[in-house]
């Protein structure tokens, strides 16, 4: 095997390769050698039958296969030899090998650009100290005691008030159409409990079982549904009735129904645990972001485009998964694909100039990633997808996405080399509240959802 490099641009190579017709042959006598072995061919005992016969009869399978191992092989050992890593998928240009006839293809692939890497030993940063306060703790017995309330229906008739359950039929209207299809009918709402915008819930505060009401919106630049956002609309509902919820005493039984512990009081542990681990990890990834923020605004350096673009397509996928938890698209943003695309491309090249840098520390420190932590990257992954891990491998191995995978993987070692040898100093923390405990989720109340559309939520 014969190679010649080219330097495309700062961060793309283009590898040229010439393949004598010895080894041609050799790989093709190779796969004709397995494909004997491994099939019956009538008239002959497995792995006896001639080689032109078994070429004749698989030459597609054998000359694809044959290629393909050829191709991989030669692959890494140029890879190997010339010491480069690549950064985005490689690119095949060629066709397939033909007997007696010298074979040529080309492959090319993005790599790191060179720069100075800047110094990380011991660089100065605050890490807020992780703090539970009380009134937290509080708030998740309270949603537990919420979870755990028994409804029923009221006979009195009275309007609706904060902590009662509305059952309403509701439509968000354009003049006297309905705006975009959102409507709803029977769809349960908790009132004061921020579900809603507050004018809606003060207008079905005014309503008795049976009676319609109506009111006019204008809905925030900021709105969950882009759609509505900035509309002003006409909000009518109906109350069919209202239930009335009647919270138990928090007691040891409640607190084993919650989430199987022994007692309340190991179940505020258990919540003032989480929110603690919940916090740690967030301050930990706050502080690790300034110390990147840090090594980045003393260097510059080109960004392989198409790392930049599979960025944006990880980021609109992650978007239209959340949009489709919301029983929305990404139609529902009213932009095209590709003013989606450039909305994310700041994002996207955020994250590639930081794993690009990451990248040279552990270069720098020989970190490593081994076969066991790529199988378990993997196997989480398969979990997301509800997929099993094999068809994931084979999937990543078949795209070449094994490199992007493992390079993500030493990243995320090199910004943790980097903050074990920070110089970090604890700070106390700011008034903002971190992520809740993993524990709210066995305990948090489901919402109600409509059957068309959810209420117009804050």
């Amino acid at each position: 095997m014969d190679y010649k490099v080219e330097e495309l641009s700062p961060v793309k190579r283009k590898i040229n390769i010439t393949v004598p017709v010895e080894e041609v042959n050799a790989a093709l006598t190779t796969a004709v050698a397995m494909y004997r072995n491994r099939y019956e061919i009538k008239g002959f005992r497995r792995g006896k039958a001639p080689s032109s016969v078994v070429e004749g009869k698989y030459r597609s399978q054998i000359y694809s296969e044959a290629t393909t191992d050829l191709v991989n092989f030669q692959i890494n050992e140029a890879l190997s030899t010339l010491g480069v890593m690549p950064l985005s998928r490689i690119d095949m240009d060629g066709k397939e090998l033909v007997r007696d006839q010298e074979f040529n293809y080309s492959i090319s692939f993005e790599v790191a650009p060179t720069f100075d890497l800047p110094d990380y030993e011991g660089l100065a940063v605050d890490v807020e100290k992780a703090v539970v306060k009380e009134e937290e703790v509080q708030e998740v017995e309270q949603r537990i005691l919420n979870n755990a309330a028994t409804v029923k229906p009221i006979t009195e008739v009275r309007p609706a008030a904060d902590g009662d359950i509305v059952v309403i039929t509701f439509g968000a209207y354009k003049g006297e159409e309905v705006f975009q299809g959102i409507q709803a009918e029977n769809f349960e709402l908790t009132l004061g409990d921020r579900q809603a915008l507050p004018e809606f819930e003060a207008m079905l505060k005014t309503l008795k079982t049976g009676e319609k009401g109506e009111c006019e919106i204008t809905f925030p630049e900021d709105f969950i549904n882009p759609a509505m956002a900035g509309q002003t609309l006409t909000m009518r509902a109906t109350l069919h009735a209202i239930k009335e919820k009647t919270l138990p005493e928090l007691t040891d039984e409640v607190a084993k129904r919650a989430g199987g512990f022994d007692s309340v009081e190991k179940m505020r542990e258990a919540i003032h645990q989480s929110y603690m681990q919940s916090r740690q990890q967030l301050n930990r990834s706050v502080a690790q972001k300034k110390l990147l923020d840090q090594m980045i605004a003393k260097v510059d350096f080109p960004l392989p485009p198409s790392m930049v673009e599979n960025h944006i397509d990880r980021l609109l996928a992650d978007l239209e998964q959340r949009l489709d938890r919301q029983g929305k698209s990404l139609a529902a943003l009213n932009k095209t694909p590709e003013e989606l695309r450039e909305s994310h491309r700041a994002q996207a090249e955020e994250a590639v100039r930081s794993e690009i840098l990451l990248l040279a520390v552990a270069k720098k420190e020989n970190l490593e990633v081994k076969p066991e932590e790529i199988d378990v990257a993997l196997t989480q992954v398969a979990r997301q997808h509800g997929q099993d891990l094999l068809s994931v491998k084979q999937y990543y191995e078949e795209h070449n996405l094994i490199f992007p995978l493992k390079d993500r993987l030493l990243a995320d070692k090199a910004i943790e080399l980097i903050y074990a040898r920070a110089a970090k100093t604890e700070v106390e923390p700011a008034e903002a509240k971190a992520e809740g405990p993993d524990t709210e989720k066995a305990a948090k109340p489901k919402k109600p959802r409509a059957k068309k559309a959810d209420a117009p939520k804050e």
